[in-house]
């Protein structure tokens, strides 16, 4: 099937949040937002400001990230970073639940955590994706199968007033027994647990691995209406041909591959 480009481009949340990211990166990255006509930026919280002058007048959103990447703020913590946030121009918010207590089972905090931090941004007009981080998820906890965790969480995002349930930072990291770190990111299995376990009212996002178009458009297929990436040039570069029809229509792209 042969997309939009605007549709595909409208999916991407293009990430600038790098470690090492400098002040001219962060400039280039929201002038290829623009150029690519993407759906938002997502920065750190200190580029917040910048990243909505940079953007003014154009059609691509601010969105930034709070307890990022491992969600091990306080909630009030939480709660001001929102603020803040929104103050210095954020439409969306892409928020880590705090894993520890999800694996805990303390069903209460992750639930008042997000609906704090969903409140806060409501009323400044902004929207929430709530990143469950499934990497951590894998082994289970708090009495349940990965799976039956995953799908709690998902209802716990959508009863907290979530706008997206999302699937990883791009940054989980997990460390194996040999002492390597290994991370997977957006995987279909998940897509397709995490849009099975939410109604309609809210929507999923996927983030860390989708790499290239066929990536992409597997996303939109599994149901994700967002996808964060940093690869958003290499991406929509491959647009002409796809709409050209010079692609074959049965490559499926390959998810799973872990970073942002």
């Amino acid at each position: 099937m042969q997309y939009r480009y605007e549709d595909l481009a409208k999916m991407i949340d293009h990430a600038l949040l790098h470690p090492t990211l400098t002040d001219a990166e962060l400039e280039a990255g929201c002038q290829a937002a623009i150029t690519y006509q993407v759906a938002s930026v997502c920065v750190k919280p200190y580029y917040v400001k910048r990243a909505a002058e940079i953007l003014a007048g154009s059609d691509v959103l601010v969105g930034t990230v709070i307890g990022f990447p491992h969600g091990s703020n306080t909630t009030e913590v939480k709660r001001y970073e929102t603020e803040q946030a929104c103050r210095d121009g954020a439409a969306e918010i892409d928020m880590v639940i705090n894993i520890g207590k999800a694996l805990s089972g303390d069903w209460d905090y992750v639930y008042q955590e997000i609906h704090l931090v969903c409140q806060e941004a409501n009323q400044h007009g902004a929207k929430v994706k709530v990143i469950i981080e499934n990497d951590y998820l894998d082994s289970g906890g708090a009495g349940l199968a990965a799976d039956q965790l995953k799908i709690k969480l998902c209802q716990i995002c959508e009863a907290a007033g979530a706008d997206w349930v999302k699937t990883s930072t791009g940054f989980g990291f997990v460390k194996q027994e040999g002492g390597g770190y290994n991370y997977q990111g957006a995987t279909e299995h998940d897509l397709k647990l995490m849009r099975e376990a939410c109604s309609a009212n809210i929507q999923v996002k996927a983030s860390g691995g989708v790499r290239d178009l066929a990536g992409l458009i597997r996303v939109r297929e599994l149901g994700a209406s967002r996808c964060g990436t940093s690869a958003t040039k290499t991406i929509l570069d491959a647009y002409p041909t796809h709409a050209s029809g010079e692609t074959n229509s049965d490559t499926r792209g390959t998810l799973g591959q872990g970073g942002y």
